[in-house]
C-alpha cells in the first residue's frame, strides 16, 4: 500500500473529478451525436476517461 500525503489524496482528488466530468460530457456527446463515426469516437474518449479514473480510484483505496 502506498503512503499518501494530503497533498497527494487533494491533486487524485482533483484529476478524479476531472476525469469523471470528462467521461460524462464525452457520453452525453456520444449519445446526441448524429455523425455515427463522431460519436463512436466519443464513445472511445469516454471509455478511455473511464479506464483512466479507475486506475486512479484504484491508487487511492491502494490497490496498485
Amino acid at each position: 500500500m502506498t503512503n499518501l500525503t494530503a497533498k497527494d489524496l487533494d491533486v487524485l482528488t482533483h484529476i478524479l473529478t476531472g476525469e469523471e466530468m470528462a467521461c460524462k460530457k464525452a457520453k452525453i456527446y456520444a449519445n446526441t451525436l448524429t455523425d455515427t463515426a463522431l460519436a463512436q469516437t466519443m464513445g472511445e474518449i469516454a471509455s478511455a476517461h473511464a479506464q483512466r479514473f479507475s486506475a486512479l480510484y484504484a491508487i487511492l483505496g491502494g490497490k496498485q
